[in-house]
Parts: C-alpha cells; sequence; structure tokens
C-alpha cells in the first residue's frame, strides 16, 4: 500500500514538466521565421566584408561562419555552397541599392531625371566602393543583370518614361541592354585606377570632382539614348543629386 502514495508523487512532476520546460517555437512562426532572416543578413554581412578585405576568392565558408557567429553546419540551412552565398550577396547588395534608389527618386516627376539620377549613382557608388562595382562588372550583361533589381529598374523607368512620352525607343530590350552596356563601360573606365591609387587626399578630391563629372557625361549619352536632345540631356545630368543619409555624410 505505501507504493500508491510513491507513484503519484513521481507521475506529478512528469505531467508538470512540459509546462515548465522552455517554450517550442513552431516551425511557421513569425519568430522563428525572423531569427532565420537575421541569421542569413548576419551571413551575408560577413561575407561582404570578407570580400572587401581578402577578395572572392580567399574567403572560405568558415570564414564567414566565424565572422557571422554562426556553426558551421548551419550554413548549409541558408546556402548550399560557397558560390551560393556569393550569388545571393550580390543580388542582396544589387536590390538594396535598387531600393534605396527608388527612394532618392520618390520626389522626382520627371522620368529623364530619374534616369539621370540613377546612372550617376550607380557609377559614383562603384567607384567609391570598388569592392561593389566589381560584382556588376562581372554580371555584365547576363540575364541575371536584367532580372535583378537594377536591371528590372532601368525597365521599369524606361517604359514609365515612354508611355509618358518623354522617351522616344525603337526597341525597348535593346536600348536597355544598351544602356547597361553603357554604364559597365564607364565603371570598367574608372574602377580600376581609383581603386589601385594611392595619391594624397588632395588628388582624391579631384579625382571624385573628375568621377562626378564624368557619371555626368555618361548620363547625358544615356537620356540622349532615349531620345532626348543633347542640349536638354546634359543640363538634366548636371541637376543636383537627391542623396542618401551615406552620401551626404561622407
Amino acid at each position: 500500500m505505501s507504493d500508491l502514495p510513491i507513484a503519484r508523487r513521481r507521475r506529478r512532476p512528469v505531467a508538470e514538466a512540459p509546462a515548465q520546460g522552455p517554450a517550442v517555437i513552431p516551425a511557421g512562426s513569425p519568430r522563428l521565421a525572423r531569427r532565420k532572416r537575421e541569421t542569413r543578413i548576419r551571413l551575408l554581412d560577413a561575407a561582404f566584408v570578407l570580400v572587401a578585405k581578402k577578395g572572392m576568392e580567399s574567403v572560405t565558408i568558415n570564414d564567414i561562419t566565424n565572422a557571422a557567429d554562426v556553426g558551421f553546419g548551419s550554413f548549409y540551412n541558408y546556402f548550399k555552397s560557397k558560390e551560393g552565398i556569393f550569388t545571393a550577396l550580390v543580388e542582396w547588395l544589387f536590390e538594396e541599392f535598387a531600393t534605396a534608389l527608388d527612394h532618392l527618386a520618390s520626389g522626382l516627376s520627371d522620368p529623364a531625371e530619374v534616369i539621370a539620377m540613377s546612372v550617376r549613382h550607380t557609377l559614383l557608388r562603384a567607384y567609391r566602393e570598388p569592392v561593389w562595382g566589381q560584382p556588376l562588372i562581372r554580371k555584365g550583361l547576363s540575364t541575371c543583370a536584367l532580372s535583378m533589381g537594377l536591371g528590372q529598374r532601368l525597365l521599369r523607368d524606361t517604359l514609365r518614361g515612354i508611355s509618358e512620352r518623354r522617351f522616344i525607343v525603337a526597341d525597348v530590350l535593346i536600348c536597355v541592354i544598351s544602356v547597361i552596356g553603357t554604364i559597365l563601360a564607364g565603371i570598367v573606365a574608372e574602377l580600376y585606377p581609383s581603386a589601385s591609387s594611392t595619391r594624397t587626399v588632395r588628388t582624391r578630391k579631384v579625382l571624385r570632382s573628375r568621377q562626378e563629372k564624368f557619371a555626368e557625361s555618361t548620363a547625358a549619352i544615356v537620356l540622349q539614348a532615349f531620345g532626348l536632345p543633347c542640349i536638354e540631356a546634359e543640363k538634366i545630368a548636371r541637376r543636383p543629386l537627391p542623396q542618401s543619409h551615406r552620401e551626404a555624410t561622407a
């Protein structure tokens, strides 16, 4: 008879244990999704910093997980390989930049000014952040480049300009490809000399001024490809740029 109370005492903690244990996050919960999103961003951030320091070829998965403070095995929950995270990194960087361009263009009503602003900001960022410009060159005129944020927004802004009868374009796709090619050529022409420069601060200021003028000239050429007269294109390309917080404080 003495065993009955003992059995009851033992069963009670077992029954109460689940209520005292740690909460289990359901697989489809917003909290778990947020954690996964934050971990993925940490991995991408770490990859970007490492690529900037060491170059893409020298970075390993172990380098990335250590820098992001993520377990090595957890890496494969987000990316299949090192090449996979670099592809995602390029897409992430350009989508983020394209979103920033949309924000800067929100106060502009003229499609021509939107295009000019986007071209100039793209060139200037590539000059000032070579590690950002190099993947853009690598993607070139690939299908991926046309389907990413920047390419899609260029197509969108082109179609908007045509619908508002601001642009005169015979073939939209060829025009967009030509514009991308012009921007890439401008980056190649200026990127590597600026990246390898060891000149003084004063000389870098002169270099920046030259890059800004080059960006304006490139934007004017692009606007002419959309059918704007030369004088009007140059005038629009020289208008003050709306600036992001980062650029305003640079």
